[in-house]
Order: structure tokens, then C-alpha cells, then sequence
């Protein structure tokens, strides 16, 4: 005889009910093949939780803010703001060109990332409406049809062709039955289950018809334990590391450049004040690349530089 253990050790798992036998299961989970009652139902939901996945929910304008928090966007973030707040004397008004250009720029890259994951995310969301919405549950000895969400651990349940099955369970006496469960394994082709083997949540039931007692709901089914893994990983891919240290290094070489170029025009050649800003903002300006040559050879260099190009083109 199998050793009593509480609903609590069920909930947390501390016993196999997928491979030890049925008559076992039944032992275990404190029930029979008549149902439980309804009583006996609403206490084990107050223990297991409803038979749902939790659903986060995110601010999506927050979500699109985020992806302009990132090494790559903070150097436009840091030529934005020096268009237009330090881009200033002289008697000339602040970059604006190049302040909405730079800005067009991180908004369009924002956009694209932003609904390739929420494209993502509606697919996951689609998968989980995928589960079942309603199931056959035997309760109080009768059959009746009810939300699959109040399903607990111990429920007598139905299954029969067209189901999605609703919860983790172990099939009782019957014919043996057909489960497509391509969209948790990849399985191509339906699977045959025998009496006393187990059926996932999210499966579809191809062929048969047979009842099966519940042993797992919600986040402790198969399906919900993938979709929490999934929906917890902070690991980091190799891809995204490579693009991350291509960031660092760009910052950090932009950073040097221009602290070197603030020393070589300010203290040493003595530029005014607005022309020195204008030749630091080239190095981080999308739109001119023709300021590098400047800031390297100075302005009698690059009116030769463009002089060049021009006489040859006549």
C-alpha cells in the first residue's frame, strides 16, 4: 500500500502520479471513480489554484520604450540632445535637422522591434486560448459541463473526439484513444494513448472516446511548466552578448574620440565655442560624415577634400 501523503505534497509535487498505477493515483489524490463533490471541488481549488496560466500584464508603451534603452540608441540619444541643447551660439539656432532626423531614426528602429515582439507575444497569448474553455466533469455523480478553470487534481473528466483535452491526467478502462499533441512535442502524427497512460493539457483528442481523472492543473501541467521556463529565462543568447560588447566597444570608442577632440580644439587650437560643437557632434551625426575629415585635418583640408572630388568631376 502506498504511503497516505497530503494535498499540499500533491500540489508540490513530491509524489509521480504520471507513472506509479492508476489504483495508486486514486489512493494518492483521495478520490474515486464517482467524482468528487462539490464541495470537496471548491476546497482543492482553494489549494491547487484555478486551472488557468497567469497572464502578465505590460504596458505596451513602456515595452516600446524599452527598446530605446540600449547601448546603439544611446549614442543618437546623446547626439539628439547635443543638437539642440548644446548646439548653440553664435547667433545660430540649435541643429533641428538633425535633432528630428536622429530621433525619426530611433522611433522607426523602436517601431520594427516592437511589433516583432508583440507578434511574439499575440502568439503565445493565441497558443494559450488555445486551451480548452469548457470540459465534461463528473461532480456530486452527475456529468455536466463546466468552465475548465474549476478543474482540480482527483476530477473525473470526459474526453472525447474533437476535445482539447484540459488538464494533465491518466486515462481510465476503455478503448485506447488517438491524441494530436503536435503543438507541445512537434509529434507530426496523433499519438495512441492506452488505458492508464497519461494525456497533456492543450492535446487534442483525434479518435475514441474514454474518461480519465485529473492529476495536475494550471502551472503544474506540462504545458504550464513549459510556458513558465519559458516566461522566466533571463538567460541571455550568444547573439544578443555579441551585440551588446559591438555596443560597448562603440561607446567607449566614441567617448575617447571625443574627449580627445574637446582637448585638440578647445585648449589647443582655440576654437570658439559653437564651431568646436559642430565639429564634435559630426562624430556622432548620421547625417554628415564629411565632418570626420574635418575634425582630423581642419577647414583648409576639407576644402581641399571637397575641391577634389569637384575638379574631377569636370
Amino acid at each position: 500500500m502506498a504511503k497516505a501523503i497530503s494535498l499540499e505534497e500533491i500540489k508540490n509535487e513530491n509524489v509521480d502520479l504520471e507513472r506509479i498505477p492508476v489504483e495508486e493515483v486514486f489512493e494518492q489524490l483521495k478520490c474515486t471513480k464517482e467524482g468528487l463533490s462539490s464541495e470537496e471541488g471548491a476546497s482543492r481549488l482553494q489549494i491547487f489554484g484555478p486551472n488557468k496560466l497567469e497572464e502578465k500584464k505590460e504596458s505596451k508603451f513602456l515595452k516600446f520604450l524599452g527598446f530605446m534603452w540600449n547601448p546603439l540608441s544611446w549614442v543618437m540619444e546623446a547626439a539628439a540632445i547635443m543638437a539642440i541643447a548644446l548646439a548653440n551660439g553664435d547667433g545660430r539656432p540649435p541643429d533641428w535637422q538633425d535633432f528630428v532626423g536622429i530621433i525619426c531614426l530611433l522611433v522607426i528602429n523602436s517601431t520594427i522591434s516592437f511589433i516583432e515582439e508583440n507578434n511574439a507575444g499575440n502568439a503565445a497569448a493565441a497558443l494559450m486560448a488555445g486551451l480548452a474553455p469548457k470540459t465534461k466533469v463528473l461532480r456530486d455523480g452527475k456529468w455536466t459541463e463546466e468552465d475548465a478553470a474549476i478543474l482540480v487534481p482527483g476530477d473525473i473528466i470526459s474526453v472525447k473526439l474533437g476535445d482539447i483535452i484540459p488538464a494533465d491526467a491518466r486515462l481510465l478502462e476503455g478503448d485506447p484513444l488517438k491524441v494530436d499533441q503536435s503543438a507541445l512535442t512537434g509529434e507530426s502524427l496523433p499519438v495512441t494513448k492506452h488505458p492508464g497512460d497519461e494525456v497533456f493539457s492543450g492535446s487534442t483528442c483525434k479518435q475514441g472516446e474514454i474518461e480519465a481523472v485529473v492529476i495536475a492543473t494550471g502551472v503544474h501541467t506540462f504545458f504550464g511548466k513549459a510556458a513558465h521556463l519559458v516566461d522566466n529565462t533571463n538567460q541571455v543568447g550568444h547573439f544578443q552578448k555579441v551585440l551588446t560588447a559591438i555596443g560597448n566597444f562603440c561607446i567607449c570608442s566614441i567617448a575617447i574620440g571625443m574627449a580627445i577632440e574637446v582637448i585638440v580644439m578647445y585648449p589647443i587650437q582655440h576654437r570658439k565655442y559653437r564651431d568646436g560643437i559642430d565639429k564634435s557632434f559630426g562624430s556622432l551625426n548620421w547625417r554628415h560624415p564629411h565632418r570626420y575629415a574635418n575634425c582630423l585635418v581642419g577647414d583648409d583640408g576639407y576644402r581641399i577634400s571637397q575641391a577634389v572630388p569637384a575638379r574631377c568631376h569636370h
